[in-house]
């Protein structure tokens, strides 16, 4: 029988945050497919686990999942872990989970730490609807015409930024989303520095040009979707229904009809419909 790949998560920074499965199923495996083999060598000896190591990263990956497949089809368990958090999420290890499910290898996550989620659960921003982008791209000009293509997002967005392009990322955001964008920045979570920064966009522009310590460790952008527009006008195509109604029915029963109909904010609908009796009643008298 073909062995296991297991997905795993790493702490973010707090080394408590490491589940007891996870310790567990590390060191149990025959290999641990590491971003960075030193890295995760250190974090597994603060666990106490041996085990051997195989480096998995963005320049190897596509040569190194046949052979990790190679090595789960002969029956060994193979664990894959990233230098910090969830594997693949903005990490290496989707070739590998894709030549597995390929192959019909078993593949079981092992959850645990994301950084994307932690910011989020903090932000104090919506999220009921969230988008994930992970990095921008490092050039300006691409930078900048991803964020146009996400300006009218209505869903909360979540970025990862680098510390040196910060400054950068953040005026952009202002110029591209609005100054007055509220936003969110998550700082070396879960660490010592741990600190979260909230304002606008325009504000935390100007705060990464002066503060030495933010643009610093990892780091998390989290900013508010763009408010719906008013659907007022939307009524509009309506008005003679409404009309209709309002000769048949009390103003009340017409908004919560209409409302339901066009999707329309209720007191946006019962405005439009007051209007259009006091039309009416003009016309009549």
């Amino acid at each position: 029988m073909s062995g296991i790949l297991y997905v795993v998560a790493t702490p973010i920074g707090n080394l408590a945050d490491i589940t007891e499965r996870a310790r567990q199923v590390l060191a149990s495996v025959a290999v641990v497919a590491a971003e960075d083999t030193r890295h995760t060598g250190q974090l597994l000896a603060q666990y106490g686990i041996s085990v051997p190591l195989l480096a998995l990263h963005e320049y190897n990956e596509a040569d190194r999942a046949q052979i990790l497949v190679r090595r789960l089809q002969g029956g060994e368990d193979v664990a894959v872990v990233s230098d910090a958090g969830t594997p693949l999420i903005s990490d290496p290890g989707y070739r590998l989970v894709l030549a597995a499910a390929a192959q019909d290898i078993r593949i079981v996550p092992v959850p645990g730490a994301c950084a994307a989620i932690t910011a989020l659960s903090v932000a104090g921003l919506p999220t009921d609807r969230f988008v994930f982008e992970g990095f921008l791209p490092h050039k300006g000009a691409a930078r900048r015409s991803r964020l146009q293509d996400l300006a009218a997002e209505s869903r909360t967005l979540v970025f990862y930024e680098s510390p040196h392009r910060l400054a950068e990322t953040l005026q952009d955001l202002a110029a591209t989303f609005g100054s007055d964008r509220s936003t969110v920045i998550a700082r070396e979570l879960t660490k010592v520095h741990e600190s979260l920064y909230r304002g606008t966009a325009g504000q935390l522009a100007t705060l990464a040009a002066i503060d030495a310590n933010l643009p610093r460790g990892e780091l998390v952008i989290v900013v508010a979707g763009v408010e719906a527009s008013p659907q007022v006008d939307n009524l509009a195509r309506y008005e003679a229904a409404m009309r209709s109604l309002l000769e048949h029915a009390p103003l009340s029963v017409v908004a919560d009809a209409v409302s339901d109909l066009t999707g329309s904010r209720r007191n946006s609908v019962y405005e439009k419909a007051l209007a259009l009796r006091k039309e009416s009643r003009k016309e009549s008298s």
